[in-house]
């Protein structure tokens, strides 16, 4: 599965913390557009699609969440609960966003402009290609 989890290094000293993201250093990519998802209703799920050309990186900047990845063989869930570790998400991965806390604040990275036509919205659509 393409995917993996990646420790950021965190700066800080009595003032506060910082992590920043770096093409190459702990950001696979280079980032052209970010967005974040907050006040999730319980019980919602977010994403639901696969991306044929994006790349993601998903943070829990705030509380935490489950994300569900499946590349069409496997699924597999992570937990995001700190914001100083990120989930990378390549391409053609399926993505279920769930069980948001409370103030949970998901912040998204990704390599490419948004684009409606890369996007695949329908589970048995994305077994198709995935699986060709």
């Amino acid at each position: 599965m393409d995917y993996k989890l990646i420790d950021m290094k965190v700066f800080g000293d009595e003032r506060g913390r910082l992590i920043s993201f770096e093409k190459g250093n702990n950001c696979p990519f280079e980032v052209k557009r970010s967005f974040y998802i907050f006040d999730t209703i319980p019980g919602v799920v977010r994403g639901s699609h696969a991306n044929r050309n994006s790349e993601f990186m998903l943070i829990a900047i705030s509380g935490s969440c489950k994300i569900k990845v499946d590349d069409g063989k496997k699924q597999e869930i992570v937990e995001l609960n700190t914001p100083h570790q990120g989930l990378y998400l390549g391409k053609m991965m399926w993505k279920d966003m769930y069980d948001f806390s409370y103030n949970a604040i998901l912040l998204v990275l990704t390599n490419t402009m948004y684009d409606e036509k890369e996007y695949i919205r329908d589970y048995d659509e994305f077994l198709k290609e995935v699986n060709r």
